[in-house]
């Protein structure tokens, strides 16, 4: 009988389109943000009202080493098939609880490409700037949560959201749909930020 061929494994679909499920903001740095009905994003700058929102780093640690880098993390968005499986595990996470701005259904983020764009609702595009790196704070949110968001061999290296910058504003609420519209090729994966 002859050998059977080995044949890579084959990659999932990647998914184009979704919705958004949940916003969220704090207009200051603390690790979780507050649900909200509704936000709006400004291009260049982010978030309206929140603490990440401005031309340049806001994060805290990166604006100390450098303040006047670029803001390449305007906005955190995670999926929500991410705190859905956090729960099964028995870590009970709600939208917000991580510091995403928008939580986000049907959208394979972590396995988009550097440089995809976001069409959100009606107005509003996000490019996609990079992975989110998990930092030591998500231990002190829950213990060994950091764990639960490395990536494996294969796939991404985190599983804890991407960030982006907002190409053009608009308002986006909860139940707006998404389309990923991916950049010409060569692709490439999206860097830890």
């Amino acid at each position: 009988m002859p050998e059977a061929e080995l044949q890579p494994p084959q990659k999932k679909r990647l998914s184009l389109e979704g919705e958004v499920f949940a916003v969220s903001t704090d207009g200051k740095h603390r690790f979780s943000k507050t649900a909200r009905p509704s936000i709006t994003l400004t291009a260049g700058h982010g978030i309206e009202g929140d603490a990440h929102h401005g031309l340049f780093v806001r994060h805290r640690y990166l604006a100390r080493r450098n303040p006047k880098a670029a803001n390449l993390r305007q906005v955190h968005l995670i999926p929500s098939e991410l705190l859905e499986a956090l729960k099964t595990a028995g870590i009970e996470v709600n939208p917000g609880d991580l510091g995403e701005n928008v939580a986000t259904v049907g959208l394979d983020l972590e396995r988009l490409p550097f440089g995809t764009r976001l069409r959100l609702g009606t107005s509003a595009t996000l490019e996609l700037t990079g992975l989110r790196t998990p930092c030591v704070l998500i231990d002190r949110f829950k213990a060994g949560l950091k764990a639960r968001l490395l990536g494996g061999s294969a796939g991404p290296r985190f599983k804890a959201g991407v960030m982006a910058i907002v190409s053009q504003g608009g308002a986006v609420v909860p139940g707006d749909k998404i389309r990923a519209i991916l950049p010409p090729p060569p692709h490439m994966d999206l860097p830890p930020l």
